[in-house]
């Protein structure tokens, strides 16, 4: 690392002294209770603070009035309740040394009027937008006056709680609504010239400034230009950060560059991986220049060395490394202790947000103590009992996790694995060019695995006997699972699963059929590497939608390819029976509508992807040997305790399974067993 650090540098925002360069901006991981940052939310944001960030700018955005319910677990901004609740967050943040922020918008059309209190939702102007789908009335003068009070209202609740300062959302949202030529068609004085279009906004920072004086930082989020053919030009755009830099009301901008309109534009905001890195770092950089104003931006900055250029190189004033957080949230820390080879990289699978944007709260694919840091510790700690040997068997994401934490904890670990490197189903998943950058949760997990001493046997199929030699404590099997098929009733022996053709043991045929009986990302995966190679191809599936369990970011790049290669995509149908016509294979379909036959398909390889089936001879074989014949306490495990279950007086040692070698699951459902359980050895 260079002496002279970019990133350790302090920032001068007005009044506010930034302890270093790197903040995250404003998101919302839906961690609210009653739209209020309770314990589990402030938990977060102060385990940033621990991790040194010298900004972090909470929801994403907080709500300021009634009419803008909650679309992706917002805060509620418009309920004096939130005072006290910031406050405690904004406090712990302080005393190590975080400057708290927090993001302030009206939803407008970006939401639904079947929420919360069922008012009617509004807009600048009736311009229903595609992802939230709701007609919106266009407002009427006592709308504008009421809105105009609410964000004031709000600003004041946010100078109450002790917050260094807040920012607008201008993408998408009610404000920018007006200056957009995609949504704002007013004729009134709100409408047609810039002047116009850009009042409503200058009310309401007018209105804010009027009521808390100049003792909190105001900021804009704002799109300097749509990148649409609809929208805000880069010209307009630009002139409107000037404008509002030239009215003394606001101290920074947060410059994006694209729209929201569609789930398609915004992965182009929130790129993913196989994506660009930064790709509008140079864009923001450009208007930095040209507005001489402090700059805030985020935009898949996921890495260390990206962040600094930024700084170096005069494009941001402060770079936000958001989802990389979320990753890992010490990341300056371990650059001050020159450990950043240590850091867990962000790999860009973007399970953080398709989670909130699915209903859920945001949790990292390979970090399960983001959002949990209530239960789970972000550092482990050594154990204060005897060191024990670990024996682990099976080296994707849960063994490799299993095997970690048990290092870490200061615990002897024997790795077995039967291939020559570890990785299991990500191995496979990597096979798509694409997605490639997944590996770095298995790379990352194999560092620590060799700085931690864990000895790692690769190509050992290990055996009962093989593990019994170790004379372990604890035996963890992580063997995972294999394809199963008990989706089709008849025929099921013709078709061949998406792994043959991943790891290509079989190559694709001209004409395929594949389906998906499963609905997440590894038939989909199989069906983009078999596009790519060029076959004509369906997917089948009896969901009521294509990919149920793919979120809204990531299904995006596989529509995209699909659509580019003509896949077909056929929902609500089941293939019943497979058998063998002229050389092909003829697939009858089933309608679960209707329980009956529905048609028919002549192809020449059908590919079905149906989750996996355990692979647990080894751990079948080491029940009776062990202590607790495999049983599980789950109130421990889910407290973080040890587990005491002692069924088998004669057994030698505790035995768990993780991830796929118990149920067909998710890397993230892996990688959490394998922390839970090895965390309390």
């Amino acid at each position: 690392m260079m002496a002279f650090d970019p990133l350790l540098q302090p920032f001068q925002l007005k009044h506010l002294t930034l302890k270093n360069r790197l903040m995250t901006s404003s998101h919302e991981p839906n961690y609210h209770e009653d739209g209020m940052p309770k314990d589990r939310y402030r938990r977060y944001h102060v385990e940033r603070a621990k991790g040194g960030i010298a900004l972090t700018m909470t929801a994403g955005s907080a709500i300021v009035s009634r009419d803008s319910p909650p679309a992706f677990g917002n805060l509620f901004a418009y309920k004096d309740d939130i005072v006290p609740w910031l406050k405690k967050l904004a406090d712990e943040c302080h005393d190590l040394g975080t400057a708290v922020m927090i993001q302030l918008t009206h939803l407008g059309r970006r939401t639904q009027f079947h929420q919360a209190d069922w008012l009617p939702v509004i807009a600048a102007s009736p311009v229903r937008e595609p992802t939230h789908r709701t007609f919106p009335k266009e407002m009427e003068d006592w709308d504008i006056e009421r809105v105009i009070r609410d964000y004031a209202d709000a600003a004041e609740r946010i100078a109450a709680a002790g917050l260094d300062g807040f920012e607008l959302e201008c993408y998408g949202h009610l404000i920018d609504g007006f200056w957009s030529p995609a949504t704002g068609q007013r004729t009134d004085e709100y409408g047609g010239t810039l002047d116009n279009r850009l009042r409503f906004g200058i009310r309401v920072l007018q209105a804010i400034r009027d009521r808390i004086g100049e003792k909190l930082l105001v900021g804009l989020r704002i799109a300097a230009d749509e990148n649409w053919e609809l929208g805000l030009s880069r010209e307009d755009g630009v002139t409107i950060c000037k404008r509002f830099r030239d009215s003394g009301l606001i101290d920074f901008l947060n410059i994006v560059r694209g729209h929201i309109e569609h789930d398609s534009p915004v992965v182009e905001m929130i790129p993913l991986s196989g994506m660009r890195s930064a790709p509008s770092l140079d864009f923001v950089g450009e208007v930095r220049t040209e507005t001489k104003f402090p700059t805030f931006h985020a935009s898949r900055i996921a890495d260390v060395s990206t962040a600094r250029h930024a700084i170096e190189a005069g494009k941001l004033d402060m770079v936000a490394m958001t989802r990389a957080h979320i990753a890992d949230p010490h990341i300056v820390r371990k650059i001050l202790e020159k450990r950043e080879h240590t850091i867990r990289p962000c790999v860009g699978a973007t399970y953080c947000l398709d989670r909130i944007y699915e209903n859920g709260s945001a949790t990292c694919i390979h970090n399960p103590a983001t959002g949990r840091e209530g239960d789970i510790p972000h550092e482990i700690s050594r154990t204060t009992g005897p060191a024990k040997t670990v024996a682990v068997v099976g080296a994707g994401p849960a063994g490799l996790e299993a095997a970690r934490v048990s290092a870490e904890r200061g615990h002897r670990v024997i790795l077995f694995e039967a291939a020559s490197t570890a990785g299991g189903q990500v191995r496979l998943l990597t096979q798509l060019k694409r997605r490639r950058e997944m590996i770095g949760i298995i790379e990352w997990r194999v560092g620590e695995c060799e700085r931690l001493g864990v000895e790692m046997r690769f190509n050992t199929y290990a055996s009962a006997e093989d593990v019994l030699a170790v004379k372990p404590d604890i035996v963890v099997i992580a063997t995972g699972g294999v394809p199963q098929d008990k989706t089709i009733r008849e025929g099921a022996d013709l078709a061949v699963s998406g792994w043959d053709i991943l790891s290509g043991d079989v190559k694709p045929a001209p004409e395929i059929l594949l389906l998906d009986d499963n609905g997440g990302h590894p038939g989909i995966v199989a069906a983009e590497y078999i596009a790519d190679a060029g076959s004509k191809l369906e997917i089948m599936t009896p969901e009521r939608t294509f990919a149920v369990d793919v979120g809204g970011l990531n299904i995006v790049p596989y529509v995209r390819n699909f659509t580019r290669k003509g896949v077909q995509i056929t929902t609500m149908t089941q293939v019943r029976k497979l058998e063998r016509h002229n050389n092909r294979i003829k697939a009858t379909l089933w309608s679960p509508y209707t329980m009956e036959d529905c048609g028919e398909r002549h192809v020449d390889q059908v590919v079905v992807e149906n989750g996996t089936q355990p692979l647990d001879e080894v751990y079948f074989e080491l029940k009776e040997r062990s202590i607790n014949r495999g049983e599980v306490n789950y109130d421990s495990l889910i407290k973080g305790k040890q587990q005491s279950v002692r069924t088998n007086e004669n057994g030698g040692f505790q035995l768990f399974r993780v991830g796929d070698a118990i149920s067909s699951r998710n890397i993230h459902a892996a990688v959490y067993d394998g922390l839970r359980f090895a965390m309390a050895f």
